[in-house]
């Protein structure tokens, strides 16, 4: 039952932690709406969730390490959230300083975000409720 119960936290966990790195990352986005050349940064949800989930010891995928030779080398046992997972923004509209934000592409997705995580928070208090009242029934 642990096992279970560790598996469904463990899922939630992750898609937590993913929606919150990517609405700092399209916070990123509208913070800097008017800088000169800035590329606007997104990511496919569902891709990084399932390599996340991937290269947690109870995923199918194996974590590779490389080997390293000295301290100073890249430390491949905690990579980026994203990883190579990070898309550049083809705009809609190009402007003329370079800069790809659209700012109402940028809200919708924001808001889009926020709600899928509080959607992900009330689904998560709704779970320890249960299980909260199943134990006290016993």
């Amino acid at each position: 039952m642990i096992n279970k119960l560790d598996k469904e936290l463990n899922y939630h966990h992750q898609a937590l932690s993913v929606r919150v790195a990517r609405q700092e990352l399209l916070s990123s986005n509208v913070a800097n709406a008017d800088t000169p050349n800035f590329k606007a940064k997104d990511i496919d949800f569902a891709s990084v969730l399932y390599d996340k989930l991937a290269l947690t010891p109870s995923g199918n995928v194996s974590n590779i390490k490389l080997n390293v030779t000295s301290t100073m080398h890249i430390n491949s046992a905690t990579p980026g959230l994203f990883g190579d997972n990070i898309q550049y923004r083809v705009p809609l509209q190009p402007s003329a300083d370079g800069n790809t934000v659209d700012m109402d592409m940028e809200r919708t997705r924001f808001a889009d975000n926020a709600i899928k995580y509080d959607a992900s928070i009330t689904f998560l208090n709704n779970e320890f409720r249960n299980l909260v009242s199943a134990l006290q029934e016993r």
